[in-house]
């Protein structure tokens, strides 16, 4: 009997649920992976009221499951969405510091077992919309590979087992100022098309695109936008659009058949661009703005899968890919709101490519009607790694032995349905800066590394200089990391470095033996 059957009669025959007729044993899947979202910025997890509201995001927390100590194993994007997706940790792969360029390869192989081609295997529909930022084509074949957006993006998603993609490449406001819908820039108009292919487009003087792309939409750097004869995006009306287009996959599908929709809001990343419907109504600025925008498209993905019938068999998942940017000395839109009291990560000290926890702790929330225990709190520690080997539980599936695939996920269903345990779920979690640094958390602990890889440069080696040492922090008393305790317990730093040197050295994680001694898990983090 597959583990989802059994659970499903497990539970009943306790009276926890009763199904509905609508139900089946699979689950739809949506998992919204917000951009820069820190832990504070939402009302579920602490934001103030008076500054921002999001109401739709909060509803999620009030009818699902909220978990406070939800971590990213990066903190910066492509390394968190390669291993959301892989059950692996980003390190492993050749991208060993900060994040992707707009012309690199696909990170993740065709071949590499994944939850697109994992779930596509159960019978699923699955769609990737959104932020991509895992890069196109097969760099493999050519070790100067540049990605040639007026060619073929081939492989891409649809090589790792997504039906459907739509998506922005890189990153909002990147300097190709386009979409790319499977295989090819969305309404390409001349390049390397092939004769027989028509290819999408948008319908005339649609308002979310324009002839032309403003280099000032270069996050404020100044980069010329590239030459495409595309349809160009408007930046305040991305989210718009990818909100149209995830809605408009889910009302496609069809009752009976399971899907897995990844979708990727670029809200709230860089440039702040909050469309003409929440611009100007929250109290912390443009930034403030831009939350009630990511707001509202959780909230349009819920209509929509409730207007579908589908929301009572549907798993969402609202979580980000790291923590809020959290830079004093800089002048931008996160700061003005930080100035004008919303504390973006919460208490966790730090942010976006930092380190500390600001750049790890992020919103997770998880629904599921009728078996996730609604307005309920988990403190259990957990990782953005473990959706994968998570899904596959509740499909049945058995994963690939480590040493394969899903080297670093691990099941945290349990926590997820509110089930009692005996002992911590994930043994300890490895978190990895933009930088390259090492950290290790166990327990209460957390201990830093402090080695970033050689090619930091001399600016940033100066500006970064607090976390390029190695620390010990007990996050139980200490949860905004200001007191160093690495010499007053040397055993401990022992401990924890050879745990990280161990699980670096082994190639995974999953299925190592769970060493505890010297390192006490049942305290947890102080909220």
């Amino acid at each position: 009997m597959k583990f989802s059957a059994f659970l499903t009669l497990f539970l009943f025959g306790l009276g926890v649920f009763a199904p509905a007729a609508e139900t089946t044993s699979t689950p739809n899947i949506v998992i919204i992976l917000a951009d820069d979202l820190g832990y504070g910025s939402v009302g579920c997890f602490g934001a103030d009221g008076k500054l921002v509201r999001t109401p739709n995001i909060d509803r999620l927390a009030h009818e699902g499951r909220r978990f406070t100590d939800a971590n990213t194993t990066s903190s910066v994007c492509t390394p968190t969405r390669y291993s959301l997706l892989t059950g692996r940790y980003c390190w492993r792969t050749s991208l060993k510091y900060e994040t992707l360029n707009t012309f690199a390869p696909m990170l993740i192989e065709p071949t590499r077992y994944n939850m697109a081609s994992m779930l596509k295997a159960h019978g699923y529909h699955t769609a990737a919309i959104g932020k991509w930022h895992l890069g196109y084509g097969d760099g493999k074949k050519d070790p100067k590979y540049r990605v040639d957006y007026t060619a073929e993006l081939a492989p891409g998603p649809n090589e790792l087992g997504f039906d459907y993609h739509f998506a922005v490449p890189q990153n909002h406001g990147d300097v190709t100022g386009v979409y790319v819908e499977n295989h090819y820039v969305y309404g390409l108009r001349s390049g390397k098309i092939p004769a027989d292919l028509k290819l999408p487009a948008p319908v005339p003087d649609d308002e979310n695109f324009a002839p032309t792309y403003n280099s000032e939409s270069q996050q404020g750097h100044g980069h010329t936008p590239m030459e495409i004869d595309a349809p160009r995006r408007v930046d305040d009306r991305v989210m718009p659009e990818l909100t149209d287009q995830a809605a408009h996959w889910i009302e496609q599908q069809k009752a009976g058949t399971p899907f897995f929709l990844y979708f990727a809001p670029v809200a709230v990343h860089e440039p702040v661009t909050p469309s003409r419907d929440t611009r100007g109504t929250s109290q912390a600025g443009r930034f403030g703005d831009w939350i009630h925008e990511l707001d509202r498209t959780v909230g349009r993905v819920l209509e929509t899968l409730e207007k579908q019938g589908f929301a009572q068999n549907t798993l969402v998942i609202f979580t980000s890919d790291n923590g809020g940017i959290y830079e004093p000395t800089q002048k931008r839109p996160e700061m003005d709101a930080v100035h004008a009291g919303l504390a973006v990560n919460g208490q966790w000290r730090g942010g976006k490519t930092h380190v500390f926890q600001g750049g790890f702790n992020v919103p997770f929330i998880a629904r599921w009607p009728g078996k996730i225990p609604a307005g309920t709190e988990s403190r259990e520690m957990i990782s953005l790694v473990d959706v994968l080997a998570t899904t596959a539980a509740i499909v049945g599936e058995k994963l690939p032995s480590a040493e394969k695939a899903a080297e670093d996920s691990c099941n945290i269903l349990p926590a997820l349905l509110g089930e009692k345990y005996d002992q911590p779920l994930r043994s300890d979690m490895v978190e990895h800066s933009n930088d390259g640094v090492f950290a290790i958390r166990k327990g209460p602990w957390k201990w830093i590394e402090g080695v970033p890889v050689k090619q930091i440069s001399p600016g940033l080696r100066k500006a970064h200089a607090a976390e390029f040492q190695r620390q010990l922090y007990n996050l139980a008393e200490d949860p905004t990391e200001s007191k160093d305790v690495s010499e007053q317990h040397p055993e401990i730093v022992k401990e924890l470095e050879a745990a990280l040197n161990v699980e670096r050295n082994a190639g995974h994680t999953r299925d190592l033996p769970r060493h505890t001694a010297g390192v006490q898990t049942g305290n947890p983090i102080k909220r």
